[in-house]
This record gives structure tokens, C-alpha cells and sequence, in this order.
């Protein structure tokens, strides 16, 4: 009996006959026990004095109690002995350089008659595991997802190299229908662990309440048992896609261990299946994994008649939250100080972006994604550009102080509408002055200098000097200034006010172009 564990029906077989009145012989013949061991059983309720009535209605666990006192390994003086130096030897175990075989030896040295090695070593385990107990998780459909970076990596090359490169395999799993996504990306960095979330949740349809990562660098700046630090540009993603981030704590492989099964199913199910291919690109490369991931979610698990994907269409993928229209962008931060020339300059794209010429001097926070830059000063937004590549600056014209606009709108027709509301002589001159094929500054500095005249001067003069300037062909702000500087304009000017002719008389004396002309060879 010692040895043996009988079943507990059949010791009721044995209690039933011994009411009846057989001989332990006849009853061991007719369960098919050895007499002895029916000897033992009777002589228990003998020596107990059971009432065996009411040990025929215990339940088997309660009537293996009455007639088993445990193992004998259980119930050893060593036993009793080990348990009562388990919190020693446990809190020796997580000393440095502390092993098994040492405390063994100086259990032995204190206790020569105790266990040898190999049951040392058992009973400490046993006895440490009982401490530890794990508890069973019952998961909730669209609570959380786990996703972590599998420890073996992926092989492809480039054709036209003939590079061979390493990716990474991001694999994401939804603990209660065990609904996986599993792709390839090029390293574990934060761009491409994001990247590999958003396809992620665009493959679920919807995102979870909880995304559980597993102490990624990518995704967890610190390392906390209880509130790790969350990287930011993760939680800009979390908060985007609406849902939190509760990462794994450290050391606590039980936390994450849905994840981990899929990470070891992906090796048996999706490694295995490719591992004599050979892929050109990571997007070959990741088309194989996709039907790979999919025939595993639809293979019927075990003591299951329904596969992952049927669990997961029919109880999870109706309470994720939806997907945000607009997909996201990542967002980086920066902190400059504007320049003297209300700019803020985005060294990373080499180019100037403009800033409300009041904020000059000041620190401001700068957010830019893909397509934009935001400006911000005291939390309050002051500038929104989209962004650009390459050297250069971008402007908005209301940033810029009365003079900086001037200087921004100068063209062709901004002088002559402003030459018309002062002038029309002065409309006349900058028509001809444009006509010309000079460079555009050049002719924008003329006008500059013709109006800050115009200010300075009386109408009637300056419009006078502008009429010469246009009958003498002298399209210059010098010209017109020193006619007004030596009132040369009064030597045309007629009582009533009108302008005598300029162009110089006829006069046989006065020898035209013509006669300058000759040939050299004559």
C-alpha cells in the first residue's frame, strides 16, 4: 500500500464487502487487491473506530485523507528538517556567487544524515515553487495586447548588392482569443516598432484598451516595476490611437506570457515553414509571414472546435475601439530661440520657417511631424508651417514687421499701384523705368528711392522733375533729385505753370550721326 495509490472507488469496494461480512481474503480476491493491503485498510477503521456509512459518503479526496497520511518522502524527519531551514537557504540563494552545491555542503556539515544532492535540490525547488503560487488570468475580449520583438531575427537580401540583412520580427497577440500578427522590420528603433504597431491595429480593425510592451527600449525609456517612464513619441502613438500603455514589469516573464507562446508558435509555425526560402526584400519577405500568420489563425486549436480568427471575429474585433481616420505621423520636439530676423531655423531640413516678429528673442517649442511644424510660446500656438525639405525659408507674410512685408511684396505692379495713388507722372516713370531689362533689385531700389522723394518733396516740383526725367530719357532717382536739389525744373516752367519744350532746337551747325560715320578702308 505504501507504495501504490489505490483508486478510492475501490476502497469503497472494500468498505462495501467488509460491511457485508467476508473475509479479507474474499474480498481481496473480488476487487483484485493484495490481502495485506485490504488487511491495512480494514485494521485503519478498526483502529479509528470509522463508521463506514459515513465514509462511503465522503467524497474520494476526503476519504484518501482517513487512509493515507501522505507520501513517505512527506512525512521523513529530513522533510521537516529542510522546511524549517528554507527562509536560510532561500535568502542565501540570492547572494552572489552563492550555488546549490555550496549550501548542499554545508546543509551535510550541519546535517550528515540528510538528503544527498539530487534530493536536496528537488525538495528546495518543490519547496520554493510552493512559495511562489501563479495565478490563473482571465482575460477580456479587446482588453490588451502584448507585443514584443522575437530573439531570433530574420534573413533577406538586397538583389542589386547582394547585401544580406538581418530584420527584426515584431509579433503582437490578443491573450483571449490568441488572435497574432506577427511582420518583419529593419531594426527594433522607435520609428519601426510604431510602424509595426499602426500595421498591427490596421490588421485588428480596431485597437485594444491596453497595449502591453515588454520593456522595449523603443517604447519604455525607464524600466519601472510599477510606472516605467513611457517614451514619448510612444505615448503621442497611444494617445492618437486611443488606448493606454501598461508596460511588463521587469523580470516578470508570467506578465507577458501569451506573448511569448506566440513568439514560440511564430518560430514552429512561420520560421520553420520559410527557413529554406529565400527573400529579395523585407516587403517578400513580410508577404510570406502574412500567409503564414493567417493559416496559423485559422488552424482549429487544440480541445477547441473554433479557430483564433473565428474567436476573435465573433467576440473581440466588435468591442475594439476604431481606428482613427487620419493615420499617424510621429512627432518630434525641439526647443529654439528666435532670431533677430523672426525666423526659427529646423537644422535637420536645413531651412528657416517664420515666426510672429513679437517673439523675437524668445525660447519657443517647436513640434513637427512629417508634413508640418507647429510653433508654440507658453503653451500657445504662434506658427503652423507645412514642412519642407531642403535649403530655404518659408514664410508667412503676416510674421513679418510693415517694412519685412514691403520688402516681401515687391514686384512690377506693387510700385506702379503705389506710384499711381501718389502720382501721375510718377505712374508714368515707373512704367518706363520696368520697361527696361535691368536686374529686378536694381529697378526695385530706383523706386524705393523715387518714393522716399516723393514724401519729401512738393507735388508740384517733384511732378515736374519726373516730366523731365521722362522727356530727357534720365530714368534715375539721382537725376530727378539733383533737378529738384538745383530747381533746374523752374528754368521749364511757364507762368501759367506749364512746361516749355525741352528738346533743343534745329540748327545747321549741329552735325548728326551720319557724319561720324567713315570707313576705316577708304
Amino acid at each position: 500500500m505504501s507504495g501504490t495509490v489505490t483508486n478510492m472507488s475501490m476502497i469503497k469496494q472494500v468498505l462495501q464487502l467488509h460491511k457485508t461480512g467476508k473475509s479479507n481474503r474474499s474480498i481481496a480476491l473480488e476487487v483484485g487487491l493484495d490481502k495485506e493491503t485490504v488487511n491495512t485498510y480494514v485494521r485503519t477503521v478498526k483502529a479509528n473506530n470509522y463508521n463506514i456509512d459515513e465514509l462511503l459518503k465522503l467524497e474520494g479526496p476526503v476519504l484518501e485523507g482517513k487512509f493515507k497520511a501522505g507520501t513517505a518522502a512527506y512525512t521523513d524527519r529530513r522533510f521537516d528538517d529542510l522546511k524549517e531551514r528554507l527562509p536560510h537557504l532561500e535568502q542565501e540563494m540570492k547572494r552572489k556567487h552563492v550555488t546549490r552545491n555550496l549550501l548542499w555542503q554545508e546543509y551535510l556539515a550541519c546535517y550528515p544524515d540528510g538528503y544527498r544532492y539530487t534530493q536536496f535540490c528537488f525538495h528546495l525547488n518543490q519547496l520554493l515553487d510552493a512559495r511562489k503560487p501563479v495565478a490563473h488570468l482571465e482575460h477580456i475580449p479587446g482588453e490588451k495586447l502584448y507585443v514584443d520583438f522575437a530573439g531570433d531575427t530574420v534573413e533577406f537580401f538586397n538583389i542589386e548588392t547582394g547585401e544580406v540583412k538581418k530584420a527584426q520580427v515584431f509579433v503582437a497577440t490578443l491573450p483571449y482569443s490568441d488572435y497574432t500578427f506577427a511582420m518583419a522590420v529593419e531594426s527594433q528603433s522607435t520609428a519601426d516598432f510604431l510602424y509595426a504597431l499602426s500595421r498591427c491595429l490596421a490588421f485588428l480593425g480596431g485597437s485594444p484598451k491596453i497595449v502591453v510592451p515588454d520593456n522595449l527600449k523603443a517604447a519604455v525609456i525607464k524600466a519601472d516595476k510599477y510606472e516605467p517612464e513611457l517614451n514619448r513619441l510612444m505615448a503621442d502613438f497611444a494617445n492618437h490611437y486611443g488606448f493606454a500603455v501598461s508596460a511588463a514589469r521587469p523580470g516578470r516573464p508570467r506578465d507577458k506570457s501569451s506573448v511569448e507562446n506566440a513568439v514560440k508558435i511564430i518560430y514552429n509555425r512561420v520560421y520553420a515553414h520559410l527557413r529554406n526560402r529565400t527573400f529579395s526584400s523585407i516587403e517578400e519577405l513580410n508577404a510570406a509571414f502574412g500567409e503564414k500568420v493567417r493559416d496559423h489563425n485559422q488552424t482549429r486549436m487544440q480541445q477547441r472546435n473554433h479557430s483564433r480568427e473565428e474567436l476573435f471575429i465573433a467576440e473581440e474585433k466588435p468591442v475594439l475601439t476604431p481606428l482613427p481616420q487620419a493615420g499617424y505621423e510621429v512627432k518630434y520636439y525641439i526647443e529654439l530661440r528666435v532670431s533677430a530676423n523672426n525666423y526659427i531655423y529646423l537644422k535637420r531640413d536645413n531651412r528657416y520657417y517664420s515666426v510672429p516678429y513679437a517673439y523675437i528673442g524668445q525660447k519657443v517649442s517647436v513640434i513637427y511631424t512629417r508634413t508640418l511644424v507647429q510653433v508654440y510660446f507658453k503653451n500657445q500656438s504662434i506658427a503652423v508651417h507645412q514642412r519642407e525639405a531642403g535649403y530655404g525659408y518659408s514664410t508667412v507674410k503676416e510674421h513679418l514687421c510693415s517694412s519685412h512685408q514691403h520688402y516681401l511684396e515687391r514686384s512690377p505692379e506693387y510700385y506702379i499701384e503705389k506710384a499711381k495713388r501718389c502720382s501721375e507722372e510718377l505712374e508714368k516713370l515707373f512704367r518706363r523705368i520696368f520697361e527696361q531689362t535691368q536686374l529686378p533689385e536694381t529697378m526695385y531700389r530706383r523706386c524705393d528711392g523715387l518714393l522716399n522723394l516723393y514724401r519729401k518733396t512738393d507735388l508740384k516740383a517733384f511732378e515736374c522733375a519726373c516730366r523731365m526725367a521722362l522727356d530727357h530719357g534720365q530714368l534715375t532717382c539721382k537725376f530727378v533729385q539733383r533737378v529738384i536739389e538745383n530747381k533746374t525744373y523752374k528754368l521749364f516752367e511757364t507762368p501759367e505753370g506749364e512746361t516749355v519744350e525741352t528738346s533743343l532746337p534745329k540748327h545747321e551747325n549741329i552735325r548728326g550721326r551720319e557724319y561720324y560715320t567713315f570707313d576705316l578702308f577708304e
